[in-house]
């Protein structure tokens, strides 16, 4: 297979769940075809190079894995035939290391372990039987890794493009107690709507992971342009086809300039890596930091986009402390945040009743394993609640 076939390749994009829309979006803007939704990605199909450009500049993609094959299966000993029949040694060389992980939804198959691990015998056995001799397995940092989808009657061989997971942007050194994933901050800010002009605040924004994604849209700057990836490391890497793309990508950024997006948090420390984070992300300057109780904070403008992942109880805090925090929150949006839309995820699903503010729109999200959601909340002056009749009023 190679980057100039007619015949497009077959991709699969994995995405935290609940953003699957948004990256079926992201990919029709990237040029994709063939679009198909499912729990947890999206499959599409283009050029091999197609892959190299969602590798860079996807912001809500987990991984890119290149199918190789699909085919029909009933035990072991076909996954085996069917990995021994695909020519990996044209794909990666016998001194590169290797992993195969397996997932499965309704397989027949007594073991999957056993699977994997058949998987794994075929590859070697095509090295083997060119070669006389095979390559290594290293499961913590391997060159190479094979991904394989069993269902109820196929078994799916990908290969994947990107190497360590893409929210790894390769600027992310100090974290505090519970970071959001860089790809899941990158969704929630899409679905706010927020049009990259617009002010754009976090109140509680801890290490800056939603701030900072949010610049990274502002200015077009290509997610993946500060780290490497797995297609490097293949033979069929077409590296002209990749400079071109790169190229492309840093002609488009935006000089890096102030821009109407605050970060504000109570604690100091998480402030500092906030601002180290910044810093390594290459914009120093692009994004306003203060040290601030959110319930003080006053707003940055008279409207604009609130986006946050505020402390709850499976993160940080007691249960008590959240239940008197949450409705000074509310009193403190509606005092000064009067006009503004506020975006909040929390897996606590009462937060608009202890909050006291309707939420317009619920977006099922997941944090990692943890269901959350996305409360839209438009903020207006004074309480949205009726008041209760007196005790004598019929």
């Amino acid at each position: 297979m190679s980057a100039t076939n007619a015949k497009p390749e077959q991709f699969f994009a994995p995405c935290p769940r609940g953003l699957e829309g948004v990256l079926e979006q992201e990919l029709a803007a990237l040029g994709a075809g063939g679009l198909f939704k499912v729990d947890g990605g999206v499959h599409f199909h283009g050029a091999l190079s197609l892959g190299y450009r969602v590798n860079l500049e996807s912001r809500v993609a987990s991984r890119v894995l290149w199918r190789v094959i699909k085919a029909r299966y009933r035990t072991d000993e076909d996954i085996y035939k069917t990995a021994l029949a695909l020519p990996w040694p044209n794909w990666f060389d016998v001194s590169q290391t290797l992993r195969v992980n397996l997932v499965a939804t309704r397989s027949p198959l007594k073991s999957l372990d056993f699977a994997t691990l058949r998987v794994k015998d075929a590859v070697c056995d095509s090295f083997r039987a060119r070669f006389g001799k095979r390559p290594s397995v290293d499961t913590q940092n391997p060159d190479v890794r094979i991904h394989v989808y069993l269902d109820a009657e196929t078994v799916t061989l990908y290969l994947d493009l990107s190497g360590d997971p893409l929210f790894m942007r390769g600027w992310r050194g100090a974290t505090g107690e519970a970071p959001l994933r860089e790809n899941l901050a990158a969704g929630i800010v899409k679905l706010s709507g927020w049009d990259g002009v617009e002010p754009l605040l976090d109140p509680m924004c801890g290490s800056g992971t939603l701030v900072i994604e949010a610049a990274m849209i502002a200015l077009d700057i290509a997610p993946g342009g500060r780290r490497n990836f797995a297609f490097e490391r293949l033979k069929n890497f077409d590296r002209a086809a990749w400079e071109t793309i790169k190229t492309a990508a840093l002609a488009r950024e935006k000089p890096r300039a102030p821009l109407p997006i605050y970060g504000g948090d109570l604690y100091g420390d998480e402030l500092k890596n906030a601002r180290t984070n910044l810093n390594a992300a290459g914009l120093d300057g692009v994004v306003s930091f203060k040290q601030a109780n959110v319930l003080e904070m006053p707003a940055p403008a008279s409207n604009g986009v609130i986006v946050t992942n505020p402390p709850y109880g499976v993160r940080l805090g007691t249960t008590e402390d959240l239940a008197a925090f949450y409705p000074q929150l509310g009193d403190a949006l509606k005092r000064k945040f009067a006009g503004w839309r506020a975006y909040i995820l929390s897996a606590d699903m009462a937060l608009p009743k202890l909050i006291r503010l309707s939420a317009s729109k619920r977006t099922v999200l997941y944090n990692g394993a943890l269901e959350c959601r996305l409360f839209e909340i438009k903020v207006v002056a004074g309480s949205a609640r009726k008041p209760r009749p007196s005790a004598g009023a019929q």
